[in-house]
């Protein structure tokens, strides 16, 4: 019976110990990784359409040059937003504007997947992607705001 007792009462307490652990705060361990570096703040004044107004210079007004925003997507991680750079029926360039960025663990997601799933949408010139191993929450926050960015900018 002594030994129940001192099993229940080492459970207990083991069990209060492992509920009070709290993580490390990460917060200035490590810089943000290259692709959370570049990403452009979102901005608020963009309304409703999640496009950008239309570059002021002749060249680039002639060339059917313009920025679309993709929903932001909430993952479990964390959100996931892209800009997307069309240039008449093209898909030229895509800047991650958010990603989930919480933790050192989430930076090194970011920054190992982020540049492969920018390069398949250069490539496929859609959001019909592979999702990168390992970034699973990730790779599907970027593609469905991409896929919403696509159907603003009327690919």
């Amino acid at each position: 019976m002594r030994r129940m007792v001192f099993a229940v009462i080492v459970t207990a307490i083991g069990l209060a110990l492992l509920l009070s652990f709290k993580p490390h705060d990460v917060a200035g361990l490590a810089p943000p990784p290259a692709a959370v570096q570049t990403r452009e703040p979102v901005r608020p004044d963009l309304g409703s359409g999640g496009q950008t107004p239309a570059p002021s210079s002749p060249s680039a007004a002639s060339a059917g040059i313009r920025n679309v925003d993709g929903d932001t997507v909430d993952t479990r991680w964390g959100p996931v937003q892209v800009r997307i750079t069309v240039t008449g029926s093209k898909i030229t360039d895509v800047q991650v504007l958010r990603s989930p960025d919480g933790n050192r663990r989430d930076l090194e997601i970011s920054d190992t997947a982020l540049p492969i799933l920018r390069q398949e949408t250069l490539s496929a010139q859609s959001a019909k992607i592979d999702a990168v191993s390992g970034a699973t929450y990730t790779s599907d926050g970027y593609t469905r705001s991409l896929q919403s960015a696509i159907d603003r900018s009327a690919l």
